[in-house]
């Protein structure tokens, strides 16, 4: 930004115009984990490296909580473009079988399952990043088969994508996105496209969660077309999902109607799928309608976000506890949209039962999108209440 408000200066002056002219100081960008190589052998140097130093990288400098979608532009590119390397043998040190994935496998299945109960601050979701330094990475360096290899690769991409979604959780989108990349790069290389678009979908939520809806919908629908007969339907599904949710921020009701419908469509074949990957199968109806809610609530239709709430409520609140207070806070506005000020209030309150429990950054912001809702009502003795009690319990800040 400095540069270009130094160069816009320049047109104007005439002249050529130094950043230091202007009082203003270049702000160094670290590209640290954003690398997508093209060849196999980079990628694994370039993850190696991000993942055994970025619990030691300087937070400060890389303006935590940013989020640049144009460090997508080249690793969607070229995802997209040939979204599976060939070839994932390797001549080590070690031996890598099919034990060691398993322990993988599971380390990054726990791992979800412990981000959706207590959020992706707690000690054991952000414990993946160990896991990826101190086990995975020593193993891509070792001796496996082309069979083990691709093995390896795809339960890697998994365990990065876990950690990038813990990191979007807690706050800290700068670094999620240098682990999507990973991620995404490490899918290519173990040439598993259903990974592949699970990871490019998670991409797309960020960039939708950061205000980037457009840029969501591309990633999603990028991600959908070129998985397409490749990957199970469940994984189609939720991109389809998040393609909807888009498309409501941006105001798009018949878009997001359709991407709707087609997420439907998708859990329906689904029950079909013989061989589907266990990493999805939390993508159920229940959560596509929690999700619906919201996409309801973005297109100022609280009628519509109520029914599908009925079908949501089934979603068990210890297990998804975090998803099920996100739901909390969604309903909450939706009443406030309809001047209903006690409903409201009784599911913020609510919203902060749940909430209060879970390390998660995003919560915060949820519960922030009710007590912004409750501006005209803010002089209320009871919302004054409410507001107290969010920025006691949740640290929040109004």
């Amino acid at each position: 930004m400095p540069a270009l408000v130094a160069r816009a200066l320049a047109e104007r002056l005439g002249r050529p115009l130094e950043v230091a002219e202007i009082g203003m100081s270049v702000v160094r960008e670290n590209a640290e984990g954003l690398d997508f190589a093209r060849e196999t052998a980079n990628a694994v140097r370039h993850a190696v490296q991000f993942w055994s130093t970025v619990d030691h990288m300087d937070r400060r400098a890389l303006l935590t909580r940013s989020f640049a979608v144009a460090a997508y532009a080249t690793p969607v590119t070229r995802w997209l473009g040939v979204p599976a390397d060939t070839g994932s043998a390797h001549h080590g040190s070690h031996h890598v079988g099919r034990s060691d994935l398993d322990e993988l496998w599971q380390a990054a299945d726990e791992a979800q399952r412990w981000d959706s109960k207590y959020g992706g601050g707690s000690w054991r979701s952000s414990s993946v990043t160990d896991c990826l330094t101190r086990r995975a990475a020593p193993l891509l360096h070792g001796s496996y088969s082309d069979e083990i290899g691709k093995g390896l690769f795809s339960v890697t991409a998994e365990l990065a994508r876990v950690a990038g979604w813990s990191a979007v959780d807690t706050g800290h989108h700068d670094i999620a996105q240098r682990h999507f990349v990973q991620a995404l790069r490490m899918a290519k290389a173990g040439g598993n496209v259903e990974i592949g678009c699970h990871v490019m979908t998670n991409m797309a939520l960020q960039a939708l969660l950061r205000g980037y809806p457009s840029e969501a919908i591309d990633m999603a629908q990028g991600a959908y077309d070129r998985s397409r007969g490749r990957a199970a339907h469940r994984v189609l599904g939720f991109a389809k999902l998040i393609e909807a949710r888009a498309h409501a921020k941006a105001n798009d009701a018949r878009s997001a109607s359709a991407a709707l419908s087609a997420s439907e469509r998708c859990l329906e074949q689904a029950e079909n799928d013989l061989d589907e990957p266990g990493w999805i199968r939390y993508f159920t109806h229940t959560r596509l309608s929690a999700d619906a809610v919201e996409v309801h609530r973005d297109l100022r239709n609280p009628a519509a976000a109520w029914r599908w709430n009925t079908q949501a409520d089934t979603m068990d609140p210890d297990s998804y506890a975090r998803s099920v207070g996100l739901r909390m806070t969604v309903l909450a506005t939706t009443h406030l949209q309809q001047r209903d000020l006690d409903q409201g209030l009784k599911l913020g309150h609510r919203a902060v039962d749940i909430l209060g429990r879970i390390a998660s950054a995003r919560a915060r912001d949820y519960v922030a999108d009710i007590t912004a809702t409750l501006a005209p009502w803010r002089r209320d003795r009871p919302v004054a209440e409410f507001l107290h009690r969010a920025r006691t319990e949740l640290a929040l800040v109004s």
